[in-house]
């Protein structure tokens, strides 16, 4: 489920940066990173919200943003930028990254399934 920064779902258009991963041997320090990251990105202006997979070292983290600048903005945070070159040095065996439009949403929430 999307946990939206707002208790409504955003209209779009908006943006989804899409983040696939397999993590690594050495993950000193990545639950902090993690922890912090999610906290601070909940700050940022522009972010609506985010997804979160993960299973047997392979994972997925969808971000969701107002617009191109918000991305933009997230990307040249210092944090981040640390987070992001530990993650090559180490934490992750494999990664790749995409920026979506997203022009529709639909939302189904009918309870347990």
């Amino acid at each position: 489920m999307i946990q939206w920064n707002q208790a409504q779902a955003p209209q779009p258009p908006f943006i989804a940066s899409i983040f696939h991963y397999y993590l690594g041997e050495d993950l000193t320090g990545y639950q902090e990173y993690d922890e912090l990251t999610l906290n601070l990105v909940k700050e940022m202006p522009g972010y609506l919200g985010y997804e979160s997979f993960k299973h047997d070292g392979r994972g997925s983290f969808i971000s969701y943003w107002k617009d191109m600048e918000a991305v933009r903005n997230w990307a040249r945070h210092p944090i981040h930028i640390e987070a992001k070159e530990k993650g090559k040095a180490s934490w992750y065996r494999y990664y790749h990254s995409a920026i979506c439009a997203v022009n529709s949403l639909h939302v189904h929430s009918g309870g347990d399934q």
